[in-house]
């Protein structure tokens, strides 16, 4: 008989690209996601996936395996973390979407403060709208409005994106370019210095480039780091720049750590929004989390 781990093991090497990623996602050991994965293949008859030095390559046979069951799981693992039995009777549960940069600036210190149960999801905000549609989640955090019928907006904030730099960027020469408003000496000046960027997510640097310069940035950062957050560590006390939301890095400009450069000729302005459902059995719950947001924000 076929065990659904050995399914939920293979959906996170086929996502990962390797036995170690699955591991570390599903918090169990390497050799336990080989055997999964000898296990199914033997069961399907298949070779799943083609070993290399680096990553794992799913066969022909292996795509549409992950293809048939990819929705399937993601349904049981939605069911999974939304029935699963709570530890205190009768308390409620609310599923909060938004980017891991947010939750770890804003939400994160104060979880254990509501008496309530909560789940973080993380994800792209098209994904998470529909997630709040289907009742999947029930209050998300985005700069993005998508109208649906049954779902409530509420701007709450705001957030400027910026060029920021380490405290040793020596930006003397480009604080000169600002005031003569040289636009194509700014941008040289720009692309010859050394830029930090996050793995598959350039939308900040792309729209900042795009509002200021007329154009797509034709370079890719120097350093590619895991998220905005990594990318202010790696700059406090340091030299470099990048494209950032201001609220995420406060703190350091506040500390002098890192150095706000430039807002651009035309400061590019996101709103923050809360949404969730029009109709909810948890409006109290949902309220205190929105209040704690605008304390902190």
């Amino acid at each position: 008989m076929v065990n659904l781990e050995w399914y939920r093991t293979f959906k996170y090497i086929y996502k990962t690209g390797t036995l170690t990623g699955a591991a570390d996602t599903l918090y169990i050991s390497q050799p336990g996601v080989s055997l999964h994965l000898s296990s199914l293949e033997n069961y399907v008859g298949y070779k799943l996936f083609d070993r290399t030095s680096r990553k794992m390559i799913p066969t022909e046979k292996g795509k549409v395996l992950y293809n048939f069951i990819t929705d399937a799981l993601s349904k049981l693992e939605e069911a999974e973390k939304n029935f699963q039995r709570s530890t205190e009777k009768n308390t409620p549960t609310i599923s909060i979407g938004m980017c891991f940069e947010t939750f770890q600036i804003t939400l994160e210190p104060y979880l254990a403060t509501f008496p309530f149960n909560v789940i973080i999801q993380f994800g792209e905000y098209p994904e998470m709208v529909e997630n709040l549609d289907k009742g999947i989640l029930d209050l998300i955090i985005t700069p993005q409005m998508i109208v649906k019928n049954n779902i409530d907006y509420q701007a709450f904030s705001s957030e400027t994106i910026v060029l920021i730099g380490g405290n040793e960027t020596d930006s003397e020469s480009f604080d000169t370019l600002k005031k003569l408003s040289d636009m194509g000496e700014i941008e040289l000046w720009l692309k010859q210095q050394r830029w930090y960027g996050t793995t598959g997510d350039m939308e900040h640097l792309r729209r900042f480039w795009q509002l200021n310069f007329n154009k797509h940035a034709d370079f890719r950062p120097n350093y590619i780091v895991p998220n905005l957050n990594s990318i202010v560590r790696c700059l406090s006390n340091s030299s470099g720049l990048a494209v950032i939301p201001d609220f995420l890095c406060k703190t350091e400009l506040e500390s002098g750590k890192i150095k706000l450069l430039w807002e651009g000729k035309t400061p590019l302005k996101n709103t923050l929004y809360f949404a969730n459902k029009k109709k909810t059995i948890y409006s109290d719950e949902i309220q205190l989390i929105k209040e704690t947001f605008m304390k902190i924000m």
